[in-house]
């Protein structure tokens, strides 16, 4: 690119703004996967004013440079990497560039890691640690139950709407990335877990407001994804686990246990609701284990 259009932060700021707009309405990203992006670029802006050129790929790898001196690892630099493709493909089809700089630039290698889950003991001992005789403990466990059945992101858990839930067809609806729907079925013991949340904690909570979201604060408000994350910290601690306990490690629990059981990878990857099935092989180490338990159990000379 050539001309004033192509000098300075100014015009390159103002394209991320442009981008950001595509991502939202377009794309329909979530809150969370925008804050992403326009944190990477605002970074990048901040790079590229310093240059006082419009990045090309020598500025680029430049940058990428910079990621790294600043002690960032293969998994934060790659995510980098990956919202700057992402950004020159939206000037590409605009017509803001006449090649893609990042096209020829090569992804850090990460290294897969095994994600952390619980084992079914560990499972109870969290899900049980919620005192029932009040409202606040009739609504924590009925959503550990709830993420453990269905393996929801903690953002959709939080904005699941009172309707979404069917206690009779024992069924879920939620809306993940990009806008997409998807149905979960939902276990039994987590059917016994809203309930009573429902008939006593939620009115006790509400006192007489109005809310349409499933699990709500004292306050009447919607249960943000901070405040979940705090509570099952909490309740981690009291049930004795403390090896980084996130409602991520629930989900990882829910796909875990799924695959142990038989699950085949595609019903897990439709159930989590992820666009690539790639990402559903992060748990391809529980399909090793089973295949090693497949010839043990079943070769004659096993």
């Amino acid at each position: 690119m050539s001309g004033a259009l192509a000098e300075g932060s100014a015009y390159l700021s103002g394209q991320t703004s442009a981008f950001l707009n595509f991502c939202r309405i377009e794309k329909g990203l979530s809150t969370n996967s925008i804050a992403a992006y326009s944190a990477d670029l605002s970074r990048f802006v901040t790079f590229a004013g310093e240059i006082q050129d419009f990045p090309g790929v020598v500025e680029i790898r430049r940058y990428i440079d910079h990621l790294y001196e600043t002690g960032l690892s293969n998994r934060s630099v790659g995510r980098h990497l990956t919202t700057l493709r992402n950004f020159y493909g939206f000037l590409l089809r605009e017509g803001k560039v006449q090649t893609d700089p990042t096209e020829h630039l090569h992804t850090p290698r990460q290294w897969q890691t095994i994600p952390k889950y619980l084992n079914l003991e560990e499972i109870n001992r969290i899900i049980q640690a919620p005192d029932l005789t009040k409202p606040v403990g009739l609504r924590d466990r009925a959503m550990m139950e709830l993420l453990y059945a269905s393996g929801l992101r903690v953002s959709e858990l939080c904005k699941l709407g009172i309707g979404d839930l069917d206690l009779n067809y024992q069924v879920l609806r939620t809306t993940g990335k990009g806008n997409k729907q998807r149905l979960v079925p939902v276990g039994k013991a987590a059917i016994l877990a809203v309930s009573p949340y429902l008939e006593t904690g939620r009115p006790a909570l509400l006192k007489g407001r109005a809310s349409r979201y499933l699990f709500v604060t004292a306050r009447g408000g919607c249960l943000t994804r901070q405040g979940f994350w705090k509570l099952l910290a909490g309740y981690g601690r009291k049930a004795g686990i403390f090896h980084g306990l996130t409602p991520h490690v629930l989900r990882h629990s829910f796909a875990t246990h799924l695959l142990e059981g038989g699950a085949d990878l595609r019903s897990v990857q439709v159930m989590l609701g992820h666009a690539d099935i790639s990402t559903t092989q992060i748990y391809t180490h529980v399909l090793r284990s089973r295949l090693r338990s497949t010839v043990e159990k079943h070769h004659p000379r096993a």
